[in-house]
């Protein structure tokens, strides 16, 4: 958790200040190791079940978002944009989700919430043709803030939300 707040400092937020945006020629208090860390801690990487193709995880997401009443606010096709720009790659979609209300109280109480919005969750394939779900440690932006009871509540829905969305797609479940 200290990490996290570091890297939430190191990128210029501090609680309660409207900041201007870190100078981008400044060198980073931190080393590049603990830089790497931060980062590797901040997604979460999820292997899909064998049998389950990339399309099917996507297809299946976006069930689960509905049945959750969460919205597909984003689905960016990266690969075929590859595709269509001449260039070679493996399968990688994103896809976002939001639910707009909760959304709006996160940013109302911090405005460093508006960075994490909407939700994304990428499903990319591997040299090899496995897929994987990539999305946000929800853990990790839950408990490195100080939340009202209230919010902290909702926050804990996102969470379980996106975590559901991701469970359906790595399963083919909806």
């Amino acid at each position: 958790m200290k990490r996290w707040i570091l890297f939430l400092l190191l990128l210029g937020w501090t609680p309660g200040l409207t900041a201007s945006p870190p100078d981008a020629t400044q060198e980073p208090e931190l080393d590049r190791e603990t830089l790497q860390q931060m980062v590797r801690h901040s997604a979460e990487v999820f292997r899909i079940e064998d049998g389950v193709s990339v399309e099917e995880a996507v297809e299946s997401m976006q069930l689960r978002a509905n049945l959750r009443n969460f919205q597909e606010v984003a689905n960016l096709p990266l690969s075929d944009q590859v595709t269509a720009m001449g260039g070679e790659g493996n399968y990688m979609r994103i896809l976002a989700f939001c639910d707009a209300l909760i959304a709006n109280q996160m940013v109302q109480h911090d405005i460093i919430f508006a960075s994490f919005l909407p939700c994304r969750i990428a499903v990319v394939e591997d040299d090899e043709g496995q897929g994987w779900i990539v999305t946000t440690n929800m853990d990790m932006m839950l408990h490195a803030t100080d939340l009202p009871e209230d919010l902290e509540e909702v926050a804990r829905e996102v969470r379980d939300t996106i975590y559901s969305i991701v469970e359906a797609g790595r399963t083919g479940d909806f």
